[in-house]
C-alpha cells in the first residue's frame, strides 16, 4: 500500500501499467526516468502513424462492431474515379484537396480519428490472411486456425496487485486458460528479438501473475504483402525475464519516490558492454 501511497502523491495516479513501466526497467530501450516521470504525470503524449494503425487493426480485429464509434472513414474511391479522366495523379488536384479538406473537418467535428480507406482495405485484406491462417500446435499435434488464439474476451480491463504494487491495463484478449496479445510488424521474423527490446516480456509476466493464468501469446502479423502470422508462445525464459524487468523497474521506482529532490533529468545509465 506504501508503494501506491507515495506513487499518487508524487504523480496522481496510484498504479503502474506496462506502458508506464517499460521506461523504469533495467534494459529496456527506453529507460529513463524522465519518460516514466512524464507519461505518468500526463505530460508524455506518443503519437504516430504505426500507432494509429496498431489501434485500427486491433479494433478491426477484436471489436469490429466499435469501429464506427471510433474512427472517421475517408472514402474516397469514387473522388479518385471521378478525377482520373482529367488528372494524372487525382490526389494533387485542387478539386481532390478542397473535397478532402472538407471531409477531414467533418472528422474533426465528429472527434474521430481520421483513417484511409485505403488502411481500410489493407486492414481487412490483412484479417482475411489471418482467418485463413493455420499452425501445428506442438503439445498437442493438433492443426488450429490463428483465430482460435483470439477467441475470448477482448479488450479486458486488468486491475490487480502484485504484491504491493498495484496493476492496471487491457487484455486484447483473456481466454480459456490463456492471455493472448495482438501485434502488428514489420519484421515478422525479427519479433522475437522485438520482445525483448520493446519489453512485452513484461507484458506477459504482469498479465499471467496477476491473473493466474500460466499461457501467454502474441499472435503477431506482417504488414507486408502477403500479410504472414505467427503465433508465439511466451517461453519460461521469457516469463522470467519480464519478471527479473518488472522487479528491476519496481526498485527504480522505488529511489525515485523515496528521492523526491533528485530531479529525473538527472537520470543517466551505467551498465557494461
Amino acid at each position: 500500500m506504501e508503494f501506491a501511497s507515495k506513487l499518487m502523491e508524487r504523480t496522481g495516479k496510484g498504479y503502474v501499467s506496462y506502458s508506464a513501466l517499460k521506461f523504469a526497467s533495467d534494459g529496456s530501450r527506453q529507460q529513463d526516468m524522465k519518460l516514466f516521470e512524464l507519461y505518468m504525470t500526463g505530460k508524455l503524449k506518443k503519437e504516430s502513424d504505426a500507432l494509429d494503425f496498431g489501434g485500427l487493426y486491433d479494433t478491426l480485429l477484436l471489436e469490429p462492431d466499435k469501429l464506427n464509434d471510433r474512427y472517421y472513414i475517408i472514402y474516397d474511391a469514387e473522388v479518385v474515379e471521378k478525377l482520373s479522366s482529367s488528372y494524372k495523379n487525382p490526389r494533387a488536384s485542387k478539386q481532390y484537396k478542397e473535397w478532402l479538406e472538407e471531409e477531414s473537418s467533418k472528422a474533426i467535428e465528429s472527434k474521430k480519428k481520421v483513417i484511409s480507406q485505403e488502411d481500410i482495405n489493407q486492414v481487412e485484406n490483412m484479417i482475411i490472411r489471418l482467418d485463413d491462417s493455420e499452425v501445428l500446435d506442438p503439445e498437442t499435434g493438433e492443426i488450429r486456425n490463428v483465430r482460435e488464439y483470439l477467441m475470448g474476451q477482448t479488450q479486458a480491463e486488468l486491475n490487480n496487485w502484485i504484491g504491493e504494487v498495484p496493476i492496471r491495463g487491457f487484455i486484447d484478449v483473456l481466454g480459456d486458460g490463456f492471455i493472448t496479445d495482438s501485434k502488428t510488424t514489420r519484421d515478422l521474423y525479427g519479433f522475437r528479438y522485438d520482445v525483448d527490446k520493446y519489453c512485452y516480456d513484461i507484458q506477459a509476466y504482469i498479465y499471467t501473475t496477476s491473473m493466474g493464468y500460466k499461457d501467454f501469446y502474441w499472435v503477431a502479423q506482417s504488414k507486408s504483402v502477403p500479410y504472414t502470422c505467427a503465433v508465439y508462445k511466451a517461453s519460461e525464459q521469457s516469463m522470467k525475464r519480464g519478471e527479473a524487468k518488472f522487479w528491476s523497474a519496481i526498485e527504480n521506482i522505488n529511489k525515485w519516490l523515496d528521492s523526491p529532490e533528485k530531479d529525473t533529468s538527472s537520470f543517466a545509465i551505467y551498465s557494461t558492454i
